[in-house]
């Protein structure tokens, strides 16, 4: 089997489909990448068993076939070249690939495709499209919160409920949470499923620019991915979500609006004295002034900044983790947000106050136990 391509062509088709490649010493054939060729097109398969992805290019040839070829020298050998054409001649009887490029030329091993595990394909899916800009912005919104606590799996994912009104996408770490509603984007049936969090980012970063769309379809143990010529597909984490909706405090009386850039840039700097461990920060409001504070006791380490800001309610007193305010902070796009909160020992909500239309955004973040200091 003997084919010619670009060297650009070919690395920027493998680079968006390597995410998905194994490190397995049990299976070292997933190390590999799959090169099927059918008709002059060049299909190329990565996988880890949970998940997969492929991709397709043109390449100059007369034969079909398919060859397992180790995904690390590859990948160094195509990155290391200039742009020109390249020509791989694949011995099918040893597996053996040679590669020339100019005046160099390059052997490796390969294996015997046949051995190559089988991509997974739709069987009995239902399917739903989506922009491309719509599904970047939902992982965008929610992947930061997905816990990362084997013990407990459903939460190991994003959490998707489609419905005939809207697409809602959830993820929660028990300290944080997010839910990210789209009433633009519609199921033909109610379902829900949850997505793990490698094929996410694998999405994330495969996603274009251009907003294309994006066909996803699903059924019971999968979902299925494709847009432009990748196709990307993932076992479902197969678990109970817990019930969110039920850890959304309903009755929140004490409401602050502020500029989010302020509240960020001053929360960055304060919890760089708060304590290691516990990245508590101290929220004192009453009247239109904030007060933000941290010590850390052990080290005699402790700062105060004041900011001025809207506010509805009783004065309160309220601690939370400085990294989850922050991390939500940034992954808002509005210019101001509101910060729903009832009592100390009870969840706050952080809201955009300005956000598209057609978009929901909820960030519910868990207060910390304030120590005694004044």
């Amino acid at each position: 089997m003997n084919f010619i391509v670009s060297t650009s062509t070919l690395l920027k088709q493998l680079q968006s489909v390597s995410g998905a490649l194994s490190n397995s010493t049990v299976l070292p054939i997933l190390e590999n990448f799959l090169f099927e060729i059918n008709d002059g097109n060049l299909k190329i398969s990565a996988t880890d068993l949970q998940t997969s992805m492929t991709t397709s290019l043109p390449v100059e040839t007369q034969e079909n076939g398919r060859i397992a070829i180790p995904s690390r020298i590859l990948l160094d050998t195509l990155k290391s070249l200039p742009e020109q054409p390249v020509s791989f001649s694949v011995d099918d009887r040893t597996f053996g690939v040679e590669i020339s490029a100019g005046d160099g030329k390059y052997k490796l091993s390969g294996e015997n495709g046949e051995d190559f595990p089988k991509i997974p394909s739709v069987e009995n899916a239902s399917s739903v499209n989506l922009p491309a800009s719509v599904l970047a912005e939902a992982i965008n919104k929610t992947i930061f919160a997905v816990s990362s606590d084997e013990l407990r799996p459903a939460m190991t994912g994003v959490y998707c409920q489609l419905s005939s009104n809207a697409l809602t996408f959830v993820a929660t770490d028990a300290h944080k949470l997010v839910r990210y509603r789209r009433t633009d984007a519609h199921a033909a049936s109610n379902t829900s499923f949850i997505l793990p969090k490698k094929a996410l980012n694998l999405l994330k970063s495969a996603l274009p620019a251009e907003d294309v769309n994006v066909s996803v379809e699903y059924n019971n143990t999968s979902a299925f991915f494709k847009f432009g010529n990748i196709n990307l597909v993932c076992r479902l984490i197969d678990e109970r979500y817990p019930d969110y909706e039920a850890v959304i405090p309903q009755n929140n009386p004490n409401q602050l609006t502020i500029d989010r850039q302020a509240f960020l840039s001053t929360l960055s700097r304060v919890a760089i004295y708060a304590n290691k461990t516990t990245h508590q920060v101290r929220l004192k409001v009453s009247g239109n002034e904030l007060n933000i504070s941290s010590e850390d006791i052990d080290f005699s380490n402790e700062a105060h900044e004041r900011l001025s800001c809207q506010y509805e309610g009783e004065d309160l007193e309220i601690g939370f983790n400085a990294r989850f305010l922050i991390e939500m902070l940034k992954n808002l796009g509005s210019e101001e947000v509101s910060l729903h909160m009832s009592t100390p020992n009870r969840a706050g909500l952080l809201l955009p106050q300005d956000s598209d239309e057609n978009e929901d955004v909820l960030m519910l973040v868990m207060p910390v136990m304030l120590n005694s200091y004044a």
